[in-house]
């Protein structure tokens, strides 16, 4: 629909597939890498009376995605591939092609809103909330900014799948993508397995001791309660860090994040907001909450979270902040610091996790 509302404005549109990882086809929530989806957008296009070409980018996908994934995975972080693919590959490297091919703007069909306003380019939130994809796109830069287009923002997604329809799209029903699309079966520790090997450590209970043990941290992420395989506690426990071959579990409270270092930021306008209070979304289908910034070294920030407090915060994971719709920017999470609470009246958990941002 991005290039079909281009062509029917009068553009000069060319079509263009990124082949990038080798994903079986016919797998339901994979929407842009297979096969099929090449075939559906050759389709697409012939319709449209465009040209259309496929670039391998599987090289810089890998290099820069997959192979980070990993690595990330292996240092006790959680990664968001997604935003990755978009820093590295889908927008930038993208971008930085076409434009070397004497393409004036690359159009794209993520769900962001695009403005210029007060002399400067400014990336707001979809009009469908449900669909937004600012969270990917944080790291967009005004001369990026400046040659791109987003034709969709402005439309909700059933709005979308009907005017493909109309236009006899064969997208138009298509299921949306979802997941990692380079692990097909959605098996994250069937894939990092082979790739991390065994990695043997702690399970560490919220007194401080060792209540079990594991073949590999990757295997777990903070936050998660499911298949920790601790039977017989009188307690419900929670993953709340990893550090190392070490994971430490303890009650929901200890999950509670009080403030996050984040490192790497990048602002859309090119420099911090003159405010200081702003709102912080810390994943990708999360909600923003208030928060106060401050700098804490170059192009770090320490956001600190005012009533509500988001529960757990994994490092490795991108924070994004706003100013009510628009995006100004965001950085990657280093470290995490747990409130502390009456109902976590464990001075353990609270010392593991210091220990941690101390090592760091």
């Amino acid at each position: 629909m991005a290039a079909a509302l281009l062509v029917e404005r009068g553009d000069d549109v060319t079509g263009v597939h990124l082949k990038m990882a080798d994903t079986p086809s016919g797998l339901p929530g994979k929407g842009c890498c297979t096969l099929d989806d090449a075939r559906d957008a050759r389709r697409v296009a012939d319709l449209l009376g465009i040209p259309y070409y496929v670039w391998d980018l599987s090289e810089a996908f890998r290099s820069r995605v997959v192979d980070d994934f990993v690595r990330e995975y292996a240092a006790g972080r959680t990664p968001n591939p997604c935003v990755r693919c978009n820093e590295r590959v889908k927008y930038t490297a993208l971008l930085q092609r076409a434009r070397a091919m004497g393409f004036d703007a690359l159009a794209t069909g993520h769900h962001v809103r695009l403005r210029h306003r007060d002399g400067r380019w400014r990336m707001s939130r979809a009009t469908d909330r449900s669909k937004d994809q600012t969270y990917v796109l944080y790291m967009a830069t005004q001369a990026q900014l400046a040659h791109t287009r987003w034709p969709v923002g402005e439309h909700t997604k059933p709005a979308l799948r009907a005017m493909a329809a109309e236009r006899g799209l064969i997208t138009a029903r298509k299921p949306d993508s979802h997941d990692i699309c380079f692990i097909p079966a959605g098996d994250l520790a069937g894939y990092l397995g082979p790739r991390l090997g065994r990695r043997p450590g702690s399970v560490i209970g919220p007194d401080g001791t060792e209540i079990a043990r594991h073949d590999g941290a990757y295997q777990f992420t903070v936050g998660q309660r499911r298949g920790l395989g601790l039977a017989g506690n009188t307690q419900p426990l929670y993953v709340t860090a990893i550090t190392g071959d070490d994971v430490h579990v303890g009650p929901r409270s200890a999950l509670e994040t009080a403030e996050i270092l984040a490192t790497d930021v990048r602002w859309v306008a090119g420099e911090p907001p003159q405010t200081r209070s702003l709102a912080a979304q810390v994943r990708y289908r999360g909600h923003p909450l208030a928060a106060v910034w401050a700098p804490a070294g170059h192009r770090n920030l320490r956001i600190c979270f005012a009533d509500e407090r988001p529960d757990g915060v994994a490092a490795g994971q991108a924070v994004v902040l706003y100013d009510g719709d628009e995006c100004l920017g965001g950085g990657t999470i280093a470290d995490a610091t747990p409130a502390r609470t009456t109902a976590d009246s464990s001075d353990a958990v609270y010392a593991a996790r210091t220990v941690r941002a101390d090592r760091r």
